[in-house]
C-alpha cells in the first residue's frame, strides 16, 4: 500500500496553502545557526503558513555536500520545531522535504524524510539532465513508493530543465503524485502543466501550486479553461522562496484570494496593482537582472534586517548580493511598506529566539 498523509493534511493541501521555502541560517563561520534556524521555522508557523518546505533551493542544495552534512540535521530540526507548534496549537502544518539527485540518493532522502514525519517530497529533476522522460517517470515512481510526491517544474535559469506537456501528462498518472509546483517562470510552460493535469482524469486529486515568482498573484487568481474538453483547473496555493520573507502579509493575500474565488466576487483593481508591486519586490530579492545570482542572499538580507538571521552568509563564500541589489531592496522596502511584516516580527522575535 502506498504511503499517504492523514486525510486532513490531504484536504488542506488540495484546498490551497501558503508554503514558504525555508532558508538556511548560518553563523559567521558558516556553521548551522540552530537558534536562528529554529526562529525562522517558528516565524513561519506563527505567521499562519499552512506548510513549510525544507531542503529545497532556498535552503541551499549544498546542504547535501558531505563536507557540510546538513541535510539530515536541518530537516530534523525543522520537523521537531513544527511538531512543537502543532502540539501547542493543534493547527495542521504540511511538512515538505526537498528531494534531489540520482534515484539512489533521492530514495535515501525520501526514506529519511518519511521517517522524520514529512508528508510530501518535492522532487527536483534538474540535475538529471541526461535522463530520458521515461527514466524520469521511473525515478518519480520509485520515490512515490516511499513518500507521496510533489512534482516540480523548476526554472531552468536556477538549475531546472525543460519538461514538455507529454512528460507532465504521463507524470499525472503516478498514483502517489499529490501535487505539482509550477515554477518555470514561463507562461507557455506553465500552461503545459495545467493542461496536462486538467486532461489527466486526476484533476480533482492533483493540487497545483505556483512557484512562478514573477506572476504569483495572477497565477492564484486565474481559472484555466481548456475548451477542447471543457476542463478547468486552478492553481490553489504557492510554494515560494519569495514567501520566506514578508510571510504574514502573504498569508493574508492567499486568504483574500480564496475568499474572492469562493464567493465569486470580481477581482479588485487594487489587487492587480498589488500583484505588480509584489513582482517588483520579488525582482529586488531574486535578482533577475543578474540571472538570479543574488536570489538567496537577497532573501537573507531581508531576514537579517528583521533579526531572523544574524547575517546573510551562505555555504558558498562567493555567493552574496549582486551589484546594486541592496539599493533595490532599500527601494522596495520604502515603496511598499504594506507588503512587509517588520512590526509583527519585532513583536515576537525574542520569543522565537528563546
Amino acid at each position: 500500500m502506498l504511503p499517504l498523509p492523514p486525510p486532513q493534511i490531504i484536504a488542506a493541501f488540495r484546498r490551497g496553502l501558503m508554503i514558504p521555502a525555508h532558508p538556511l541560517a548560518l553563523t559567521a563561520k558558516r556553521k548551522l545557526d540552530e537558534n536562528h534556524q529554529r526562529a525562522l521555522t517558528r516565524y513561519y508557523c506563527a505567521a499562519g503558513a499552512g506548510g513549510i518546505a525544507v531542503g529545497v533551493h532556498t535552503t541551499q542544495f549544498e546542504i547535501r555536500d558531505p563536507k557540510f552534512g546538513l541535510y539530515q540535521p536541518v530537516l530534523t530540526l525543522a520537523s521537531a520545531t513544527i511538531d512543537e507548534f502543532v502540539a501547542r496549537t493543534q493547527k495542521a502544518i504540511v511538512k515538505i522535504a526537498g528531494i534531489i539527485g540520482p534515484t539512489s540518493q533521492a530514495v535515501a532522502e525520501a526514506r529519511f524524510a518519511a521517517d522524520k514525519g514529512y508528508h510530501l517530497g518535492l522532487v527536483n529533476l534538474g540535475p538529471l539532465r541526461d535522463s530520458s522522460h521515461s527514466e524520469l517517470i521511473t525515478h518519480l515512481r520509485a520515490i512515490s513508493e516511499i513518500i507521496p510526491i510533489m512534482g516540480f517544474y523548476l526554472n531552468p535559469a536556477i538549475g531546472g530543465r525543460v519538461l514538455d506537456f507529454r512528460f507532465w501528462r504521463e507524470t499525472a498518472e503516478i498514483e502517489n503524485l499529490l501535487a505539482i509546483k509550477i515554477a518555470p517562470f514561463n507562461r507557455y510552460q506553465t500552461l503545459d502543466v495545467v493542461r496536462a493535469v486538467a486532461e489527466s482524469g486526476r484533476a480533482d486529486e492533483i493540487a497545483l501550486y505556483t512557484g512562478n515568482d514573477d506572476n504569483i498573484v495572477v497565477d492564484l487568481l486565474t481559472k484555466f479553461s481548456f475548451e477542447t474538453n471543457g476542463k478547468t483547473k486552478r492553481i490553489v496555493g504557492g510554494l515560494l522562496g519569495h514567501w520566506a520573507v514578508w510571510t504574514k502579509p502573504a498569508v493574508a493575500l492567499l486568504n483574500e484570494i480564496h475568499s474572492l474565488v469562493d464567493n465569486g466576487k470580481p477581482i479588485p483593481n487594487e489587487l492587480l496593482t498589488r500583484a505588480q508591486q509584489i513582482t517588483d519586490a520579488n525582482a529586488a530579492f531574486f535578482d533577475p537582472q543578474h540571472n538570479f545570482a543574488g536570489c538567496i542572499a537577497g532573501l537573507h538580507e531581508v531576514l537579517r534586517r528583521q533579526g531572523l538571521m544574524a547575517g546573510r552568509w551562505t555555504l558558498n563564500p562567493n555567493q552574496d548580493l549582486s551589484p546594486g541589489q541592496i539599493e533595490e531592496i532599500d527601494r522596495v522596502y520604502q515603496a511598499y511598506p504594506h507588503l512587509h511584516d517588520d512590526d509583527f516580527v519585532a513583536e515576537h522575535l525574542d520569543d522565537w529566539l528563546q
